[in-house]
């Protein structure tokens, strides 16, 4: 039984909508607006995530995810927190550009590339398992700074991924099957055992 009084409890969500998402471009911590849509996205979101009794939340500080932040802010009127740990992969070379034309450029490196599971890193980007790893240090510093406290976390996909897939020993390669449905919040708990799952796609928004 969990120990309410020193687990925290973390609610995982991915920023709104955004204009490069609409494009199919790669973003990493290169940063481009809300589309209108994501923004109504993120104030309904407030109202939704209203009644789940939150403490505080916690995002990324890249653009996107404080302003999805903020927009959810709204309703729940929490004190909240930035930090870089919880910053998207770093695409490097990549950022700005589609997946479609890597594919069709580097079709044979890239299929190679995504074989290296953990160890896939962009050029002169970061690979996943340092993203794993920064990401995970932010929530466990975030429990011993705010134990027994729900913390609404605001990040990104390739963050949530990483540390989904890292607690449930994934070897994050493509040929593993679907783990995290679009839209919706993940609940992770950090106790006396550490950083665990509670449960994945616990509520779609």
């Amino acid at each position: 039984m969990l120990d309410r009084r020193s687990t925290t409890r973390f609610g995982l969500i991915r920023h709104a909508q955004t204009v490069w998402n609409l494009d199919k471009k790669i973003q990493g911590q290169n940063d481009s607006p809300l589309t209108t849509a994501g923004q109504a996205r993120s104030r309904s979101w407030g109202v939704q995530l209203a009644g789940l009794a939150f403490d505080r939340i916690l995002t990324s500080d890249l653009g996107r995810a404080i302003a999805t932040a903020n927009l959810i802010n709204r309703s729940l009127k929490l004190p909240m927190k930035e930090t870089s740990q919880l910053r998207e992969l770093d695409w490097g070379l990549w950022t700005g550009r589609r997946i479609r034309d890597i594919q069709n450029e580097i079709p044979h490196e890239l299929r190679c590339l995504e074989q290296a599971g953990w160890q896939f890193c962009p050029p002169g980007g970061e690979s996943r398992r340092t993203a794993w790893l920064r990401s995970r240090k932010a929530l466990e510093e975030a429990s011993k700074k705010w134990p027994g406290e729900t913390i609404l976390t605001v990040t990104h996909n390739g963050v949530i991924k990483c540390l989904l897939y890292g607690l449930a020993d994934r070897k994050y390669l493509p040929q593993e099957p679907t783990m995290i449905e679009p839209c919706h919040l993940h609940w992770l708990v950090n106790g006396e055992r550490g950083l665990a799952i509670e449960q994945v796609n616990a509520l779609k928004l």
